[in-house]
């Protein structure tokens, strides 16, 4: 502890750490802005490594199938039934159909999905860059004239941009056949009246909606994801910080941008 540091009164020490984590923060921003920055410079220049694209959409978009559809078939169903017992109250239980249909295609799916992937693939993203760094395999690359930024984070970055939308997109769309099951088979809605009320509701500016917030969760993740990999410090123990934050920011800039995106898409869809 410095001098200056030790002579600051008692009563100021919070304003201190909270000035501190504040300029950490804005520097830590910078990087990350510079970093992106120079995913996006890599992103149109060549050589263009299709195998490493393809591989990383199998990895993020391909193996996050399963735990999508299991989340989404039960995210419908529960939808289905919490809606059904309140919509029973006031007799408008036709409209359950509906209902859960808009709330998945504009909220549930994207947002579900997007959290999905930065437990799984974001974390991963950071793991295995994470590691290349301590071992100096990054390092490496680079001695061999090869940008690491280039072979590492833009195909991830590009593989999670591209899968979240179609992994969001299956999500609603079993997420609706869960809806549709429980609704007419469980709850003796009218199998016509269902598939009516769907049509009377639900339009394609909604489905668009929740696309266009899966492809920028999935652009956010995979730069979060392979940002926090390429700063990883002290061995293994920093692979562990990395990752846990990668996954805890991933989720948090999810959960902060679909507010905002919604507010704009709204007005512009």
């Amino acid at each position: 502890m410095s001098e200056k540091a030790a002579n600051i009164p008692f009563y100021l020490k919070p304003v201190e750490s909270l000035g501190a984590f504040v300029l950490e923060s804005i520097g830590g921003l910078g990087e990350f802005i510079t970093f992106i920055s120079k995913a996006f410079f890599w992103f149109v220049r060549p050589p263009f490594r299709w195998r490493l694209y393809f591989e990383q959409l199998y990895f993020v978009g391909n193996k996050s199938i399963f735990i999508v559809l299991l989340s989404g078939s039960f995210t419908g169903m529960v939808m289905a039934y919490q809606t059904y017992f309140g919509f029973k109250l006031i007799s408008v239980d036709s409209l359950v159909g509906p209902v859960t249909a808009l709330t998945l295609a504009k909220e549930l799916a994207p947002v579900l999905t997007g959290l999905i992937v930065a437990g799984r693939a974001g974390a991963a993203m950071t793991a295995q860059i994470g590691s290349m760094k301590v071992t100096e395999q990054v390092d490496a690359l680079e001695v061999m004239g090869i940008n690491s930024i280039q072979y590492l984070a833009v195909p991830r970055i590009i593989a999670g941009t591209i899968s979240l939308p179609m992994l969001s997109a299956i999500f609603l769309f079993i997420g609706n056949v869960g809806s549709y099951i429980v609704g007419t088979k469980f709850l003796s809605i009218d199998e016509a009246i269902y598939l009516s009320k769907l049509g009377d509701f639900m339009f394609l500016t909604d489905i668009w909606q929740g696309l266009i917030k899966a492809t920028f969760f999935g652009f956010t993740i995979s730069c979060i994801g392979t940002y926090f990999g390429f700063h990883v410090t002290k061995g293994a123990e920093g692979v562990g910080r990395s990752t846990n934050l990668s996954v805890v920011w991933g989720m948090i800039m999810v959960l902060i941008s679909d507010y905002f995106l919604t507010s704009f898409l709204i007005h512009v869809l």
